[in-house]
């Protein structure tokens, strides 16, 4: 099958903005973080080689620097609202080293306020990122109620949390698709029962955000955060917050800032400038591959990774040995991060063959040792995971699938 013809998608383009994919490897390992754009990479260079200075004093070079880093903070707002009717505020856009970093931010943003007894919803399904800052609150007083893994659907059902809200629930956290089932939540539904509850609603969006519309203006969320890194940028995170949800938190910086200096009271130490100001080159690459593929990229995109997905799992499917986590599905539900067990065969066991024809997948819980539990699986041991990005293209998966078919044979 010609990789061209999987909806519009203009995939010689887009591999051709990716310098990594020059590589003999073919990386399958995205939901770890994706490949950055070359774009990204000549601008951050070009910030350390042009504007190697601090941001704030009123000679050109840093009075320069200081637009293109406001530029790249904008830059991320309007990657946060397409697909939205509503645009993101750039001062509502929190930056950090991570979605772990600034989750623990708002978390210790949160603890002033927590009062014994208040309730916090945690998922079995997220990573870490998203449960450990809250379990932290329980030193506060907070109670900790977990929702779990519906085992019929193999996702988080909102009919599963409604049992637990109450009009003690302070906080609802929850992802906005797993890093190892590939499902997408339903956030509308979610968001209601929250609302209702009087709730805040925090959701993680990494292993959302490198494959549709992020929109989170329009999501019903207070509190939405993803890596850059693993949507084909830097190595840096950010986070949108409701103004009012964030002028909430405490200070989180110096002393002398207040309670609405927002986003910089989040923003201890600020966060590597270059970094952020190459994030402008993301959202201008998203433009651009839509204008040649259709006029949607996002669409064209999930249709792409659909028929790369519907490739895998169809395999996969035929393997008696093979235990598919999530949907075996290939359905606007799911998203291309495609996780398995075989049985008989541990699942460290398996990447060391792909590393040998030059595949580079990986196996373990991904941060989320609680759904590997939940499923019935050793944490240490976990799942193999297939993580595919839009880059990806139907002869690298026939490629893996060659591999797994003759060199990882069911254990007999």
């Amino acid at each position: 099958m010609d990789d061209r013809s999987t909806a519009g998608l203009d995939l010689d383009y887009a591999r051709s903005r990716f310098p990594g994919l020059a590589s003999e490897w073919v990386y399958m390992d995205n939901a770890g973080g994706s490949l950055p754009l070359g774009s990204v990479i000549d601008s951050i260079a070009g910030y350390m080689r042009h504007w190697p200075v601090q941001l704030g004093a009123t000679y050109a070079p840093s009075a320069e620097a200081g637009r293109r880093v406001d530029a790249g903070r904008a830059a991320i707002a309007r990657l946060m609202s397409m697909g939205g009717h509503t645009s993101v505020d750039p001062e509502t856009v929190v930056l950090g080293a991570s979605t772990s970093s600034l989750f623990s931010r708002v978390a210790r943003g949160l603890a002033p306020g927590i009062r014994p007894g208040d309730e916090i919803v945690v998922t079995a399904v997220d990573h870490e990122a998203n449960v450990s800052p809250w379990h932290r609150l329980q030193r506060h007083g907070a109670r900790i109620r977990t929702w779990p893994l519906n085992l019929d659907s193999l996702a988080l059902e909102a009919r599963d949390l409604e049992p637990l809200l109450s009009d003690r629930t302070r906080l609802v956290c929850c992802t906005h698709a797993s890093n190892i089932l590939g499902s997408v939540t339903d956030l509308e539904a979610i968001s209601r029962l929250t609302k209702d509850a009087g709730a805040r609603l925090c959701v993680d969006g990494v292993a959302y955000a490198p494959h549709r519309a992020m929109a989170v203006a329009d999501a019903g969320v207070d509190f939405y955060a993803f890596s850059l890194y693993k949507v084909f940028g830097p190595h840096c995170a950010a986070l949108f917050g409701r103004r009012e949800a964030l002028r909430e938190l405490d200070n989180q910086n110096h002393r002398f800032f207040s309670d609405d200096y927002v986003p910089g009271k989040l923003e201890p130490g600020a966060f590597p400038y270059e970094l952020v100001a190459a994030a402008t080159a993301i959202p201008d690459y998203i433009e651009a591959l839509g204008r040649r593929s259709g006029g949607d990229a996002f669409a064209a995109i999930a249709a792409h990774e659909r028929a790369l997905s519907g490739r895998l799992l169809d395999y996969l499917g035929t393997r008696p040995d093979a235990r598919i986590m999530g949907s075996a599905e290939a359905d606007a539900g799911r998203l291309p991060t495609i996780s398995f067990v075989l049985s008989g065969r541990p699942s460290a066991s398996v990447p060391p063959v792909t590393d040998e024809a030059g595949l580079g997948i990986r196996f373990g819980h991904f941060y989320a040792p609680a759904l590997m539990t939940a499923l019935g699986l050793e944490p240490d041991d976990g799942v193999i995971r297939i993580s595919l990005a839009h880059y990806n293209s139907l002869e690298e998966v026939g490629r893996l699938i060659d591999v797994l078919d003759t060199k990882v044979r069911p254990a007999r």
